[in-house]
């Protein structure tokens, strides 16, 4: 199988707000940008959505290394919370009903298929293709905001 390495992030000017995201993939030492935003959601569905769109995007099964800021998204994945939310029926340890599973049924969907490591990463350091990822999110946003 295929290694690819991906980075994601996502933005939100206001929660709720306008929102971007952003996913640098690269594979074999060739980088693909993919990008985008919606008018009126969360950090969290943006920080999802760098995930799902990035891993979307790949046209065969692969093993990935994907790295996020987001402690949101990658707590879900490595304590298993995903799991146990839907042991609960959607409810989290609060027995509330988990936001966005929407977006976490489709991001399930596509763990089944492709072998995902999930590796968080400091936001806003250091790291230069989070900062990129950060940045291009943001750039979605004021596309939006410029609409």
């Amino acid at each position: 199988m295929k290694v690819v390495e991906i980075y994601t992030d996502g933005a939100c000017s206001g929660n709720p707000g306008p929102g971007g995201y952003a996913g640098i993939l690269n594979y074999n030492n060739n980088e693909k940008i993919i990008s985008g935003g919606e008018n009126n959601t969360t950090n969290n569905r943006m920080e999802l959505m760098a995930v799902i769109k990035s891993l979307e995007i790949l046209k065969e099964m692969c093993n990935v290394n994907l790295y996020s800021d987001s402690a949101y998204v990658c707590n879900a994945i490595n304590e298993n919370w995903t799991l146990s939310w839907q042991l609960n029926n959607w409810r989290n340890s609060k027995n509330k009903e988990v936001l966005n599973k929407d977006l976490w049924l489709r991001l399930i969907e596509l763990l089944s298929y492709h072998k995902v490591k999930f590796i968080k990463v400091k936001g806003h350091s250091s790291n230069e293709k989070n900062n990129r990822c950060d940045s291009i999110a943001r750039d979605e946003i004021k596309k939006i905001m410029d609409s």
